[in-house]
């Protein structure tokens, strides 16, 4: 690739990319604008239930549906990072929530103002609690439209083989984050072998490529070669064209959290931050894991009973089946689970280990004989994994974390595989809201080592989220 970068060639017509930008900003906004009217208006009509006042009610309720536009928009919630990936807007319209609540907390106290406490606290909640289910609703469409090729921003991918071909798949396997790999463009002409002859960008003329495609996004994968003086060039250029930017360090499996650029004598420097797990943040994860499975104990306590009964009356055998599981640093323990087979069913494992759906780490059989007619139902809903909860209160297991792994599979670890030991199983997990017992022991075991990389209070509760959505569709469960 040159050095040279030709002059600006202005884009003869608004992109494809800004319509639909335009359009979705202005649904957000909408949407915003109507949870601030719905919140003000309960928060208005609560007030005036308690004590019949009006002057400080109405002013506030006037008042909140612009505040609240102000407060979500001063918090960048309406850019266009932000309104790509709906995970952004709802830190944003989280924290103008808190925001909006201190400012009047402080317009009171300082202004000896009266503000009703209650009515202030449930419009904010109204307020925050639409926006979000309303946000909601939006991510799940605009990623519907994305499986079907709409609202896509045209990729222009600059690297070279490896690097290059790498990348372009990390942006097409998911078409929810809106990225359409146009034309893949190699340093000094250079093919991908056994790349179709549309898919060859022979052009070494990075900017040339961007006016022949009309690309709204440049990715450039990690070369030595793209990068100084050459990439900050290019980054002006792309500027001018109204196109942007992207650069791949060439680092996977790492959440965003674990990142921070930290610039030394003007120089970029990409940090990772180590892996959460030390005591403290383990210390914390226990507890909420001991309060919620407590709770989640005590409200399924009526089901539970049932499960017994039915599991008692329909098969000869214990209700419960305790089984010998690995833990966080190779402790063994006993895991709880409602009884779903015939007794002694490790007597025919052996008979059945030929036919397994599994690989030849898990055993895993789609219709195993050895299943009772009310152990089915159970599995399906992953009903027979509730008694799990008195291992979350014994310490031995979290509510989310690795799958519970077998003295047997443990054997096979690779060093890589071990990682997994390192925090808790869990009683569900990535794994579980990911496709449950339909995903290879590979796939597995890369979800799991995802998970310990990463972990984060923030993406437990997410995946318990997710989990309640794949239990009740009962998919990738016998």
């Amino acid at each position: 690739m040159p050095d040279h970068i030709p002059a600006v060639v202005p884009r003869s017509k608004r992109s494809t990319e800004a319509r639909w930008l335009t359009v979705l900003r202005q649904r957000i906004i909408v949407n915003d604008l109507f949870a601030g009217l719905v919140g003000a208006a309960v928060g208005l009509v609560m007030h005036l239930n308690a004590s019949g006042e009006f002057l400080m009610s109405g002013i506030w309720s006037l008042l909140l549906p612009g505040a609240w536009l102000g407060s979500v928009g001063a918090l960048r919630g309406y850019s266009d990072r932000n309104l790509e990936f709906g995970s952004r807007r709802f830190g944003s319209i989280l924290r103008s929530g808190l925001s909006i609540f201190g400012l009047a907390g402080i317009a009171s106290f300082a202004g000896e103002l009266f503000l009703p406490r209650w009515p202030v606290i449930v419009a904010l909640a109204s307020t925050i609690g639409l926006s979000l289910v309303l946000q909601y609703r939006t991510s799940r469409q605009l990623a519907r439209g994305r499986y079907r090729g709409r609202n896509m921003r045209r990729v222009l991918v600059v690297g070279r083989d490896r690097q290059a071909e790498t990348l372009r798949q990390h942006l097409e396997n998911r078409p929810a984050d809106g990225y359409l790999v146009v034309a893949v463009c190699r340093p000094g002409g250079e093919a991908l072998p056994g790349a179709a002859a549309s898919e060859r960008m022979d052009e070494p003329d990075i900017l040339a490529a961007v006016d022949l495609y009309s690309v709204d996004v440049v990715a450039i994968a990690a070369d030595p070669d793209l990068s100084g003086e050459l990439l900050r060039r290019l980054s002006w250029a792309l500027e001018q064209r109204g196109v942007e930017l992207i650069v791949s360090p060439g680092i996977t499996e790492v959440s965003g959290s674990r990142i921070s650029v930290r610039p030394v004598d003007g120089l970029l420097l990409l940090h990772v931050e180590r892996p959460s797990v030390s005591a403290g943040p383990y210390l914390i994860k226990g507890t909420f894991d001991r309060v919620i499975g407590f709770l989640l104990l005590l409200g399924l306590s009526p089901l539970l009973l049932v499960i017994a009964v039915m599991v008692k009356l329909t098969s000869s055998g214990p209700v419960l089946f305790r089984q010998p599981r690995v833990g966080r640093n190779g402790e063994q323990f006993k895991m709880l689970k409602f009884r779903t087979m015939v007794l002694d069913p490790d007597r025919r494992l052996i008979d059945l280990a030929p036919v397994s759906d599994g690989s030849g780490v898990l055993f895993k059989l789609r219709d195993d004989p050895r299943v009772t007619r009310v152990g089915k139902s159970l599995r399906r809903y992953s009903l027979d994994d509730l008694p799990q909860l008195l291992n979350v209160l014994r310490g031995e297991m979290s509510l989310v974390g690795p799958r519970p792994a077998l003295p047997t599979e443990v054997t096979h670890y690779t060093s890589n595989d071990a990682r997994r030991l390192l925090v808790k199983p869990g009683l569900t997990g990535l794994w579980q809201v990911s496709g449950r017992y339909d995903l290879s022991w590979d796939e597995s075991v890369l979800l799991d080592l995802r998970y310990v990389d990463n972990w984060s209070l923030q993406l437990d509760l997410l995946i318990l989220l997710k989990t309640f959505r794949a239990v009740f569709s009962g998919t990738g469960a016998y």
